[in-house]
């Protein structure tokens, strides 16, 4: 379907608006916008786009593509430790559905140090939300322990219900940590608290605070070049590409958190001297402890496409010495031959197509400039579960005019793509169908499509490669979209 957008996109959303009721109406305007002028004298930011609505309730009866607070503790933040066991504590059907979903790779023998694609549950029948669940989950814990002795801990990722029965998963904790003298995690990340996944992020972390950063820790050779990556969960390898360029500059990775990552890391990181952090969103909080108790700066960094590499190597590196300054120079001028063969070959066939945006954590704003290197135009984007911070740092990373939309719904996306028809499509798998059958390229930007990793210099290549085989496939001339059919 085609439509002339020269009254530009506030038109857009006022008709896509109009299919709601007035109440409904009125509630989702304030999630959807334009990015309007920067600020004056405001040299770094490109548009400002923080006047969108965020971090707050889905309006019910719409098809929200938000995931819950377990969702945001066990499947992004706890579920890649990979040398602990994580139980979904509750019904087997929240742990299968966020089972092995998001590819974090980490390196280890799976079943015996590493667990990472394995399920556990507690498997909650009637009687258990009768009597409780207390003694299903200290014998489960037992069962692991037995199973698994290399194992160096257990999270508790509680589900729905643990919250509405009362299961003091605490006090469980305490026992069984004295029981099997193993760092026991409890998590009251039950999916009806909060607004979205953002809650189960923040809860992540706190728990991480009480349960894990007083632990000992292993024993490492300290120096003064010593970072941890955090908010990295190594979707397709992404944490390894980052780790390379940040040892080729001369640093000392002490972990990676969680993607890749062990207890021992997590238990070690107030040791390091700096933290860098890629999701912001889900990891700020823990950051800021540590800045705030162990004396750990922490700073933001971006490794997605060369522009934003370079830039945020400087920057790292401006926080150490000139050894540390001379050695990001060199390995910027190392890749740049790399990065001039990527444009050859695929700037000419991406320059100036159009995409649209809608993903969680950093990647709306990130991999815009990714984009940008590429000549490709971001004419949409948005997050799921951003908070007001997310939309003023997007404002850094897009320009004027580009549509904005907050925890934006099933119908609301398919009538954007439907009406700007733009060249490629990144979001998650519930969109994914969906846009292809109109037509549309499409690629699935929580995990890659099954591709990766995306971070670094050889990761920008492959990111490249499959943003051409996704626009420029012959498929998408072979069948025609739903509304040029004839009945």
């Amino acid at each position: 379907m085609a439509k002339d957008l020269e009254d530009g996109y506030e038109t857009l959303i006022e008709e896509v608006l109009s299919a709601y009721p007035k109440k409904a109406q009125k509630k989702r305007a304030k999630h959807l916008g334009v990015a309007g002028p920067a600020e004056a004298g405001d040299t770094e930011i490109l548009s400002k786009c923080d006047t969108v609505k965020s971090n707050v309730k889905s309006v019910p009866g719409v098809m929200t593509i938000r995931g819950c607070a377990y969702a945001g503790s066990k499947g992004v933040v706890w579920g890649p430790v990979k040398d602990m066991v994580h139980i979904s504590h509750g019904p087997v059907g929240c742990g299968h559905y966020s089972w092995s979903q998001r590819r974090n790779y980490y390196t280890g023998t799976t079943g015996v140090d590493s667990f990472v694609t394995f399920q556990f549950t507690t498997d909650f029948q009637e009687k258990d939300i009768v009597f409780g669940g207390d003694k299903k989950l200290e014998k489960t814990i037992d069962e692991i322990n037995e199973l698994f002795p290399l194992s160096k801990g257990i999270s508790v990722q509680s589900e729905c219900p643990i919250g509405l029965i009362g299961d003091d998963i605490e006090a469980v904790a305490r026992k069984k940590k004295k029981d099997v003298n193993k760092t026991i995690v409890p998590v009251r990340c039950e999916g009806f608290r909060g607004v979205s996944q953002s809650l189960g992020h923040h809860i992540a972390n706190d728990c991480i605070r009480d349960w894990v950063l007083e632990g000992e820790g292993s024993e490492f050779e300290a120096s003064d070049y010593d970072v941890n990556i955090i908010g990295d969960y190594n979707i397709g390898g992404d944490a390894w590409s980052s780790r390379i360029l940040l040892e080729e500059i001369g640093l000392n990775v002490v972990g990676s958190w969680s993607g890749d990552a062990t207890l021992a890391e997590m238990e070690n990181a107030p040791k390091a001297k700096l933290n860098l952090i890629h999701c912001y969103r889900s990891m700020n909080y823990i950051c800021r402890h540590m800045e705030e108790k162990h004396g750990v700066p922490w700073m933001e960094y971006n490794f997605f496409g060369p522009s934003q590499i370079a830039a945020s190597l400087r920057a790292i590196a401006a926080k150490f010495d000139k050894t540390i300054q001379d050695n990001a120079e060199k390995v910027i001028a190392k890749y740049q031959p790399l990065v001039d063969e990527i444009m050859a070959k695929y700037k000419p066939r991406l320059e100036g197509k159009k995409v649209m945006l809608y993903v969680g954590g950093l990647r709306p704003r990130h991999v815009a400039t990714a984009y940008d290197d590429l000549g490709m135009e971001i004419v949409g984007t948005g997050y799921e579960f951003a908070h007001g911070d997310d939309y003023k740092r997007t404002g850094e990373h897009i320009k004027e005019g580009t549509l904005i939309y907050d925890d934006v719904t099933g119908y609301e996306l398919e009538k954007f793509i439907e009406t700007i028809r733009p060249d490629l499509v990144g979001s998650g798998i519930k969109e994914k169908y969906p846009t292809q059958k109109m037509g549309i390229p499409f690629r699935q930007m929580h995990s890659w499509d099954y591709s990766g990793p995306y971070h670094g210099y050889d990761g920008f290549a492959i990111f490249a490669r499959d943003m051409d085989l996704a626009i420029n496939n012959p498929v998408w001339g072979m069948f025609d979209a739903p509304w040029k059919k004839s009945a």
